[in-house]
């Protein structure tokens, strides 16, 4: 199979299902910053961690797919010609979610009560967590935009919500474990 194929030549992309919309449609935008999104994450996993951080990662970008497949399946070509679902054995579930919310939960125990805000940055690594931490709140916001006019799982939208809180401990937590210098945010008076 070559990776070109020349039929979006002219602007245009097939979503799931074959319907070809322009290439800077709101669900092309919508699932490629997840793909974005995924990227970053990616890097971060790259980088020297605690491998318990990296198979949250690796979990997470499995997820990331999913939601990558989800947002590139229109409402009326998620059931094949045959009644399977298209995206069979696809999904984001609660436990997804729990398992986002349960690794907060432990990063935050063993860190110190934010009292002030910070500006990203510190140390490499913490940088990309921020940076990833922006791409999935654009992801989530463009999820948004297009739920307005076409059918988006809520799930997946709240999927991309805590994992925008997640990156923002994780980058704390590496922060702490990388002994990162943090600076505060000093508004002006």
């Amino acid at each position: 199979m070559k990776i070109y194929t020349k039929t979006g030549d002219k602007g245009t992309t097939a979503l799931f299902g074959g319907t070809r919309v322009p290439k800077d449609h709101i669900r092309i935008d919508s699932y490629g910053t997840v793909d974005e999104l995924n990227s970053y994450i990616g890097l971060i996993r790259d980088q020297e961690i605690n491998a318990h951080y990296k198979n949250i990662l690796i979990e997470i970008q499995d997820r990331l797919f999913t939601v990558g497949a989800i947002l590139a399946t229109p409402v009326e070509k998620e059931v094949l010609k045959n009644g399977e679902l298209r995206l069979k054995n696809l999904g984001i579930v609660p436990t997804d979610i729990e398992l986002l919310e349960n690794e907060i939960d432990a990063m935050e125990d063993t860190l110190p009560q934010m009292t002030h805000f910070v500006l990203p940055g510190g140390h490499q690594t913490v940088s990309y967590c921020h940076i990833a931490r922006c791409v999935c709140r654009r992801a989530e916001r463009l999820a948004v935009h297009l739920s307005h006019n076409e059918t988006v799982p809520e799930i997946a939208i709240q999927y991309l919500n805590r994992l925008s809180d997640y990156l923002f401990v994780l980058a704390r937590k590496l922060s702490s474990d990388l002994k990162a210098e943090e600076v505060k945010w000093i508004p002006r008076k």
